[in-house]
């Protein structure tokens, strides 16, 4: 069977202090990239990375970049072989924009950016949080977050099997998590998280950037995205602009991509930025393919 290599790369939350430090200090290209990126941000998002406490790395202008810049920079130095497909969860769809040459590199740090400060202020007009759901299916959970009276709240992130993160105002929120448990779920317990990310909630966040992701260049990638709004392998610029447009009140769906992933022959899955949480979760989805 031919090895399909599949490069993945991980969203907020995989942030830690001291990231990307020893492939700044190992590589000079490394470097030159973490450099360009301080002059294009305006601020030396270098020093928080490397010296910031895990406080200030939650500064919604400095975690969305950092995670975005370690990930780049890691698949830049230690790819050998170019990858086959790739994916990226909720912010990390920009990260493999750029390793599958949709995006350069400077273009998607900028969208990036304007992504983080569009979702702080979304966050602030319209407060809301998130929950994770443990042990029950996907469409159950979809069906009673349509039943709760108290507000907006939808299934946000399907990220493997039997582990599903909502989203919405706080006490839609709570009232779900009531529902979901009473309906079996082994936990449903509130996430430390300032906003409703991937919900409607996010409207004004996608307006903000709208104006901006449809002035940046896009390229017909040299292999597959598979893109959490569809779940699906695209090639095509303007449908995967569109999809980028949906992103922020659409589900990440994680599950699916990589379900659908492995059926079009994906069998070496490699993550590259902070953390190794997208392993975890695909070793959860399939046992059997590798993961590296």
């Amino acid at each position: 069977m031919t090895n399909s290599k599949a490069f993945v790369f991980p969203g907020q939350g995989s942030q830690f202090p001291g990231m990307c430090r020893d492939l700044y200090d190992a590589y000079p290209e490394a470097r030159e990239m973490c450099q360009a990126a301080n002059e294009l941000l305006g601020f030396s998002l270098t020093d928080v990375m490397f010296e910031g406490t895990a406080d200030d790395l939650k500064q919604t202008k400095v975690t969305q970049p950092a995670v975005f810049l370690h990930s780049v920079v890691a698949q830049r130095m230690m790819t050998i072989e170019r990858p086959n497909m790739v994916a990226g969860h909720s912010l990390g769809e920009f990260s493999a924009l750029v390793a599958c040459g949709a995006l350069r590199f400077e273009d998607a740090l900028l969208l990036v950016s304007a992504r983080a400060q569009a979702m702080q202020e979304a966050c602030e007009a319209n407060p809301g949080t998130m929950a994770a759901v443990l042990g029950l299916e996907d469409d159950k959970i979809s069906e009673l977050c349509k039943t709760v009276t108290d507000g907006i709240v939808v299934a946000a992130n399907f990220n493997c099997p039997g582990q599903v993160v909502i989203s919405g105002e706080i006490e839609a929120i709570e009232q779900a998590c009531v529902l979901l448990k009473d309906a079996g779920a082994r936990r449903a317990l509130r996430l430390p998280v300032g906003g409703a990310f991937h919900s409607p909630l996010m409207q004004p966040a996608a307006e903000a950037l709208k104006e901006a992701i449809l002035k940046t260049n896009f390229n017909r990638p040299f292999c597959p995205i598979y893109q959490n709004v569809s779940a699906k392998a695209e090639t095509e610029p303007e449908v995967i602009r569109e999809n980028l447009l949906k992103q922020l009140t659409s589900p990440v769906r994680w599950t699916q991509s990589v379900q659908q992933m492995i059926a079009d022959g994906a069998n070496e899955f490699y993550e590259f930025g902070p953390g190794d949480v997208l392993k975890g979760l695909i070793r959860k989805i399939d046992a059997t393919v590798t993961v590296g």
